[in-house]
């Protein structure tokens, strides 16, 4: 049940995010573009297990991606927001599909993996 719940709220971020970031009438060329760039924090792998770990977690934790936000809609910057809203839709969409926070130990394991 707790699995289904974390996949039902990535649903639920991934869907606000998307709406906000249309309601915003931001670009939706950058929204495509930039998608999937939080994803390049896999290259951390690289160096080991546990930096990667480190670099995918703290780029795939909605509290950076909110303060990006609040950081854009504070100081009247919509690109800042735009990403913001990007990056917080790439988490969710990657929680409601069951991609979670990593563990140290390998890059397959993760906290979804776990509940």
């Amino acid at each position: 049940m707790n699995k289904v719940l974390l996949h039902v709220e990535g649903l639920v971020v991934f869907a606000l995010s998307l709406w906000l970031y249309g309601h915003c009438q931001f670009s939706w060329i950058l929204f495509i573009v930039l998608l999937f760039a939080p994803d390049l924090s896999m290259f951390g792998y690289i160096v080991n297990n546990q930096i990667g770990a480190i670099i995918y977690n703290v780029f795939h934790t909605y509290a950076v991606t909110i303060l990006v936000v609040v950081f854009g809609v504070v100081f009247s910057a919509p690109l800042v927001m735009a990403i913001g809203l990007i990056w917080t839709a790439h988490i969710g969409m990657d929680r409601m599909l069951g991609y979670g926070l990593k563990y140290s130990t390998e890059f397959k394991d993760t906290h979804l993996n776990r509940v």
